[in-house]
């Protein structure tokens, strides 16, 4: 029978997701790898009857191996082979698809969601994540076709590979906006979290190369994450405490699968998010001015870093698979999201860790300072961040109301509403939940204070509107 989709189950652009065991269960696993490895057979070109290859890779979470058992029996059901990558990065996974023949790829990751959820994110052959509308091709034939599944001498095969790693290590110190001569003559002492995650297959391995000598905290890959894995300023105080015990030039800290990057200055302060983008976009641009593509909900300290290398910056819909398409489009230099994600498109169209680490290690050698001084010659700005309970079918009439009260400068209505006030720096980006009934509002001024009075006012105009 069809594919049923079950009350919790998370359903996004990337993929699905789920708490284990309650939706997320190895049968409903199985059935969707199942469900994606015909549909993958059937949208190849039909002059193609080579065998169909697909590559799955995990993070460290508990439920790794007997999901990953699951995705494998599905595809090799439907008749496709699997090379199993077993613990990578999800950038290590997408970038191994996209140097294959493979059609496709499975990561069996929640990134940064809590222990107790995993999650399936689909890659299409170029090595990125589903776009949006080849998702909803996906999702229409899971939930109307039941595949037939293949006779024995037609099942699919089960190989490994287990130099996906080493591969995507190699292709970092390649990267030619990389002083490798310099940073490894700077000599770094790193402290690095990798939050008992994926990060340790990988992160090390990099920045020995890169001459840094490397202190760690949470090393170990068994998924027992310490702490909320989501590497948010707020989150990183064992870090920031390791940093100022070590006396380390600098702290890294990645998600469980390895896509996004936070960074902790000299002095042990975390130094949020946005600056990642910044400070790797600066390192590009410097060598390649062109543009930078973030999504509406990034600081403007990616813009104020654009401007000053003689770059420009194009905003895109939320979604890394948005930003990445819209980096296509554009023929970006850079981009990424202000969550820590970083995308190097001579290298590949995914948020990549290990490149955001690289290129950060690298800003400081151009710049020829430390991590605080790198940050503090940029404007500072504050983001704040609130979710509030609202209708969807009010949605119009809401952003029509906050255009008319709120004044600005102008609208970007590509992703909700983003409203901007230039003069002052200052912005607001309204937009609907893609899985719950409720609205996010982001604001970002120079002062904390301005930002909270505007999602204050914003608050006000909204529960206004349904009233």
């Amino acid at each position: 029978m069809p594919l049923v989709i079950p009350e919790g189950l998370v359903v996004g652009v990337s993929g699905f997701r789920g708490r284990v065991g309650d939706p997320l269960t190895p049968e409903l696993v199985c059935l969707l790898a199942t469900a994606f490895g015909a549909f993958v057979k059937r949208s190849r070109d039909p002059l193609n009857d080579l065998p169909v290859d697909i590559l799955l890779g995990r993070d460290t979470r508990t439920s790794g191996p007997v999901l990953s058992r699951a995705v494998s029996a599905g595809l090799v059901s439907v008749g496709c082979n699997v090379v199993n990558l077993g613990i990578v990065s999800t950038p290590t996974l997408m970038l191994a698809v996209e140097n294959s023949d493979a059609l496709g790829g499975i990561a069996v990751t929640a990134s940064h969601n809590p222990a107790e959820w995993n999650a399936l994110k689909l890659a299409a052959p170029e090595g990125t994540f589903l776009d949006a509308e080849t998702m909803s091709k996906f999702l229409e034939f899971a939930l109307s076709e039941d595949p037939p599944r293949t006779p024995s001498d037609e099942l699919g095969a089960v190989t490994t590979d287990d130099g996906a790693s080493a591969r995507h290590l190699e292709a970092v110190l390649e990267l030619p906006q990389l002083n490798l001569p310099a940073l490894r003559s700077r000599a770094f002492k790193v402290a690095l979290d990798c939050v008992r995650g994926a990060g340790a297959t990988i992160m090390p391995q990099l920045l020995e190369a890169l001459g840094c000598e490397v202190v760690g905290i949470n090393m170990e890959m068994d998924g027992l994450f310490p702490r909320d894995p989501e590497p948010t300023a707020e989150n990183l105080t064992e870090l920031a405490d390791f940093v100022r015990r070590e006396g380390a030039d600098i702290g890294l800290a990645v998600d469980p699968d390895v896509d996004r990057l936070s960074l902790v200055n000299e002095n042990g302060a975390p130094i949020g998010e946005d600056l990642t983008l910044a400070l790797a976009s600066a390192v590009v641009l410097r060598r390649t001015p062109g543009i930078v593509v973030t999504n509406l909900s990034t600081s403007a300290i990616v813009e104020d870093v654009a401007r000053a290398h003689a770059g420009e910056l194009v905003r895109s819909s939320v979604g890394e698979i948005n930003v990445a398409r819209r980096m296509q489009l554009e023929g970006a230099v850079v981009g990424g999201e202000g969550n820590g994600g970083v995308i190097l498109p001579n290298l590949h169209h995914t948020r990549d860790a290990p490149v955001a680490a690289a290129l950060v290690l690298q800003h400081l050698v151009d710049e020829e300072t430390s991590l605080s001084a790198a940050v503090g010659k940029w404007p500072a700005y504050t983001i704040v961040k609130k979710k509030i309970s609202f209708p969807r079918e009010a949605l119009s009439e809401g952003y029509a109301e906050l255009e008319r009260q709120l004044e600005s400068d102008g609208v970007d209505s590509a992703d909700g509403a983003r409203f901007c006030w230039e003069a002052r720096r200052t912005w607001l980006h309204v937009r609907p939940s893609g899985t719950e009934p409720v609205v996010r509002l982001i604001a970002e001024a120079p002062e904390r204070s301005e930002a909270e009075e505007l999602i204050e006012r914003s608050e006000e105009i909204l529960a206004m509107v349904v009233r």
